[in-house]
């Protein structure tokens, strides 16, 4: 297993796992940088600029902002993961009143460097989502129920089908506690740069960062207050090989 360390909207570590195991450094969150960048992991994570409990809005969905959190900057290196192994990825904290959805995308790096590419241009395909998993009693229990439960924890396991490269993983929680008004859910998006060996011949399609959601998708403006007979994870179709 790999894994990787997160501040409340953070990734705090990654611990990846294949027929041998890499522990990789911890992400610092607590290293200020001369550029006033906190580093959450000056290795394999991008940073961000949001340092406090910041999200991005629907009203950002068509800004770069949303692809890779706020002013998102490429990070220099990769973890190197085997095609069809689990990355578990570590929150600091999550609270519990911030229910919603968990959804991870990756997405080829151009020339296949990840250090280097306009994020504008990814093109992500999903390759995990978990929703509402209980609906017996308002407002349900959510896949951020099943993080909080497994430590602030949560595993994702890279395609085996997928060809092998350099991808950003971008891994996401979108909250959904004052989704009943428009503009009112908080996307929570953190990118890691992988390098996938081992992997198949697939090269899925994907969507542009910024054409991933609206602010009107069913998964996004909802109010979790109420019954609900069934939920609409925001985003593409997942990919199936």
């Amino acid at each position: 297993m790999t894994m990787l360390p997160m501040m409340l909207t953070d990734i705090d570590g990654m611990l990846a796992t294949g027929s041998n195991t890499s522990v990789f450094r911890p992400f610092v969150y607590n290293i200020q940088k001369s550029n006033g960048l906190m580093l959450h992991n000056p290795n394999i994570g991008w940073t961000s600029t949001a340092t406090d409990l910041g999200f991005e809005a629907p009203t950002e969905y068509k800004d770069p902002n949303i692809i890779c959190h706020r002013n998102g900057v490429n990070a220099a290196l990769s973890a190197t993961v085997t095609a069809g192994s689990d990355i578990e990825l570590q929150w600091t904290t999550w609270p519990d009143s911030h229910h919603g959805p968990v959804v991870t995308y990756l997405a080829a790096c151009t020339n296949n460097d990840c250090s280097t590419v306009d994020k504008t241009t990814l093109k992500f395909f999903k390759i995990a989502e978990r929703g509402l998993v209980d609906n017996s009693a308002v407002p349900g229990t959510w896949a951020t129920d099943e993080l909080i439960a497994a430590g602030n924890r949560w595993t994702v396991t890279i395609p085996s089908t997928i060809a092998s490269g350099n991808y950003v993983m971008r891994h996401e929680i979108i909250a959904l506690h004052s989704a009943g008004q428009l503009d009112g859910a908080q996307n929570y998006p953190q990118c890691i740069n992988l390098q996938v060996t081992g992997g198949g011949s697939d090269v899925p399609a994907g969507t542009l960062g910024e054409a991933l959601y609206t602010e009107t998708d069913p998964g996004i403006l909802i109010s979790i207050y109420q019954t609900l007979s069934a939920y609409v994870i925001p985003g593409p179709a997942l990919y199936s090989a």
